[in-house]
């Protein structure tokens, strides 16, 4: 066994341990950065940036077709789609990635680190230990359902179906969240038969309804089979692919399955039950990124389950970085030493067409938090939509917290709305009254228009 010490060693080296650890070298403090498989993630190879590699000719094709006077085609050249895929993944080739790191102060160890005394980690056969902290961040792993059979079926996780050579003749997702409707369209528009199956009433239940309602609408205009409230009850292997069975006797055959039932935090085999956490559930951290009990660890991004989204537990590991230099305790929210935003004010885009474009609180999230709320509804019928697509299709909803008179929640769903995102976010975070926001005025003709009409139908 060979040793070596540092100021900081942090585990994972996905883009949220990138960022804490970039934090705390340019703060100073000698840091190892501890990765098991490919420095740059999940989110770099297999999931963020392949899927929308994925996703993005869909969105142009179908732009294209809603505008008159461009020469279009009827369908993608899929092996150009999957090789400009494999570009955005570099192969899934890291070199790149730990040459930023070395380049940015860090100190890369490749292995599979493992907590194994108090500020000590071991790799392999090296022993690290930390003058100052640790920090886990290595995310999230799918969540497998107690399926009968499945354990017997080859089958996808998102990986797979972020990373596939080929598209395939015929597809079954099952489960309607984030990977299950991006994934679902993005391999029919290339070419697959997709059938999703979902156990709610739509996908993408734990958005604002209508939200579900369009994306179902956008899939099946794609060629998606949809089967709602639907349980699956076994899948078995049969000639050509997989055979699943729902609850109320429906079989469907494809050649793959994508299982994208969920994910949990990454907490296993980290040897996180000797400080009292229980594997593959999240580490109890406060707003610094503190574990509750343990003084010297740190968590950040999908492992503490707080706000699961790669752009958010960047934002938590800036802030773990930055409370590890200044050794911050009970720092005021709302400063870089705290994810304060992780509460209330967390945006999200959904890459399907339409898109989803969601922050804050929806309404039903508002009222259970004990806010007075006024919700304001409207399509997205302006002259800039109109220009932007022959038949734009859109909604968006605007919660309003009426004591405060300032927007909680912000939901945006049409094509290109992730362009309107951070306007919301900015009025959320920073708590814009309404009357304020009316001073805000949007450029014509735009679809930023919309938000003129929600604050005319709030009643200014």
């Amino acid at each position: 066994m060979t040793s070596d010490e540092f100021d900081v060693i942090v585990i994972g080296g996905g883009p949220v341990g990138e960022n804490a650890a970039g934090r705390t070298a340019a703060g100073g403090l000698r840091t190892a950065l501890v990765e098991a498989e490919l420095f740059g993630g999940e989110c770099s190879y297999w999931a963020c940036m392949p899927s929308k590699a994925l996703l993005r000719p869909g969105h142009v094709l179908a732009a294209a077709k809603r505008m008159p006077g461009v020469p279009v085609g009827d369908r993608l050249d899929a092996a150009a789609v999957l090789e400009r895929r494999t570009r955005f993944t570099s192969d899934w080739d890291d070199s790149g990635q730990v040459q930023w790191a070395e380049g940015a102060g860090i100190v890369p160890v490749r292995g599979r680190g493992v907590i194994t005394g108090e500020r000590e980690v071991t790799v392999g056969d090296r022993v690290l230990t930390a003058r100052r902290a640790v920090v886990v961040a290595t995310g999230s792993v799918p969540r497998v359902p107690s399926l009968p059979g499945l354990s017997d079926v080859p089958h996808w996780s998102s990986r797979e179906a972020t990373s596939a050579k080929e598209v395939p003749a015929s597809l079954v997702v099952l489960g309607g969240g984030v990977v299950g409707v991006e994934m679902a369209q993005a391999w029919a528009v290339l070419g697959a038969e997709v059938t999703l199956v979902i156990s709610q009433d739509r996908p993408l239940a734990k958005f604002e309804d209508f939200v579900g309602d369009l994306v179902a609408d956008g899939l099946r205009a794609d060629g998606v089979t949809i089967h709602t409230g639907a349980k699956a009850s076994s899948v078995s292997e049969v000639d050509g692919g997989v055979e699943l069975t729902l609850g109320d006797g429906t079989k469907v055959v494809a050649e793959h399955l994508l299982v994208a039932t969920g994910r949990e935090p990454a907490t296993r085999d980290l040897g996180l039950e000797a400080f009292g956490i229980e594997a593959g559930k999240a580490l109890p951290v406060d707003d610094t990124g503190r574990v509750s009990g343990v003084d010297w660890l740190y968590g950040c991004g999908d492992v503490t389950g707080r706000a699961p989204l790669t752009h958010q537990g960047k934002y938590a590991a800036r802030a773990v970085g930055s409370a590890i230099l200044a050794d911050a305790r009970d720092p005021e929210p709302w400063t870089v030493t705290v994810a304060t935003a992780d509460h209330a004010a967390v945006p999200q885009v959904v890459f399907t067409d339409p898109e989803v474009a969601f922050v804050g609180r929806t309404a039903d999230q508002a009222r259970a938090a004990g806010l007075t709320v006024k919700v304001v509804d409207l399509d997205i019928a302006v002259a800039g939509s109109s220009l932007h697509a022959d038949g734009y299709k859109g909604k968006a909803r605007m919660v309003v917290d009426e004591d405060k008179r300032t927007l909680v929640g912000v939901t945006f769903v049409g094509q290109d709305v992730a362009e309107m995102l951070h306007a919301a976010t900015i009025a959320v975070v920073g708590e814009v009254t309404v009357d304020r926001l009316w001073h805000a005025v949007p450029a014509y003709p735009t679809i930023s228009e919309v938000w003129l009409r929600l604050l005319e139908s709030y009643g200014l």
